[in-house]
């Protein structure tokens, strides 16, 4: 099931009459391929949520179209729509147990759509499998932990066979190791049902690591769309290139002057035909080399060692925070002392903004 909005705009009257009228989702266009899982991100308040309720039909639009495949559903209502829908508190019966909860929808089902027992408890068994929560069904929801509540509600909502499977911010109730371990089921369950899957969320580890394409958002606008590591490896603007990453990318300022850049007082690379301006340079953590010749000079503050990652802590006066933060190996690490430390830079993880932040093109 492909989705397709058109134009699609969600404004929110404000609460008094004094009070501006907020612009939720600002015209979108975008489509979402048949069979993909997709994911909107964004920080918190940019729009996201508002769309999938758009989506869903939990919300009106106030102008655009919506459409599954070649249907216009801007006007069908929730339960007409076909959708699946995984909500972040999971929203699970807790007087019933995990059989009933699953089966719910289906009793719910009239008329020729409307099933028998055994073939509710049939098709609740096949999606707990599916979910592998199969030997659960006779225990209730104080019962199980957060992961498997959490499959709980992804079995319930795709006990109908639904078109679209819609999952808002469905792992933040999870600690660090069961959101790990979930979200690669929901990846699993999404490729082995091939339903079109709309995830949101704010961790932008979640949706790079899940999302076979990122919509990455901000004041209800779009800002980039595609493949998680095509964004990450061309962010259109400063917002993205800030957004996606971790640790984040290293922002500086710099300005051009007689086609040189120039970071503080150092030249740090040429910029043929370019006019004299400020600008700022971003360098991904994995984008310095330790140089004794290189063009940026830094001051180590400190080592830091987490395991996989070993981090120079530095700092320079035109970074826009306090520190920077360098990832390099454990080899190159030894003998590294407070002071002074001069690196170069990977061309393909540097890149250059305008002080609006739309990217430069080199």
């Amino acid at each position: 099931m492909k989705i397709v909005l058109k134009n699609l705009t969600k404004v929110f009257e404000g609460r008094r009459k004094k009070d501006p009228d907020v612009t939720a989702v600002n015209n979108f266009n975008f489509e979402i391929p048949d069979g993909k899982l997709v994911a909107l991100l964004g920080p918190s308040g940019c729009g996201k949520s508002t769309t999938l309720n758009l989506i869903s039909g939990l919300e009106e639009p106030t102008s655009g179209q919506i459409f599954f495949d070649d249907e216009d559903v801007t006007n069908v209502p929730p339960e007409n729509r076909g959708i699946g829908l995984v909500f972040q508190n999971y929203a699970l019966y807790p007087h019933l147990t995990v059989l009933q909860n699953i089966i719910f929808p289906l009793q719910n089902l009239k008329g020729e759509e409307r099933l028998s027992m055994d073939e509710m408890k049939r098709k609740a068994k096949d999606v707990a499998k599916l979910v592998q929560i199969e030997d659960l069904m006779d225990r209730r929801p104080k019962e199980l932990s957060g992961g498997q509540q959490q499959r709980v509600a992804i079995a319930r909502a795709l006990i109908k066979n639904p078109r679209v499977l819609l999952l808002d911010e469905p792992l933040s109730n999870l600690d660090a190791r069961l959101r790990l371990r979930t979200r690669e089921e929901i990846r699993r369950i999404q490729r082995e049902t091939g339903i079109t899957t709309v995830f949101v969320t704010h961790d932008q580890e979640e949706a790079m690591s899940i999302a076979d394409e990122l919509i990455l958002m901000e004041n209800g606008v779009i800002n980039q769309i595609g493949a998680p590591q095509s964004v990450y490896d061309e962010p259109a603007n400063l917002f993205v290139a800030q957004f996606l990453g971790n640790p984040k990318i290293n922002v500086l300022r710099g300005f051009v002057q007689n086609e040189k850049l120039i970071i503080r007082d150092e030249v740090f690379m040429e910029m043929k035909n370019t006019p004299d301006k400020d600008l700022f340079v971003a360098i991904r953590p994995e984008g310095f080399v330790i140089d004794e010749n290189g063009t940026l000079t830094c001051n180590v503050r400190n080592i830091e060692t987490t395991g996989r990652d070993t981090s120079i802590v530095a700092t320079h006066d035109a970074s826009l925070e306090e520190t920077i933060r360098v990832i390099i190996s454990s080899d190159e690490a030894r003998g590294i002392e407070k002071g002074p430390i001069k690196f170069s830079y990977k061309e393909n993880k540097m890149f250059l903004f305008e002080l609006s932040g739309e990217r430069i093109l080199l």
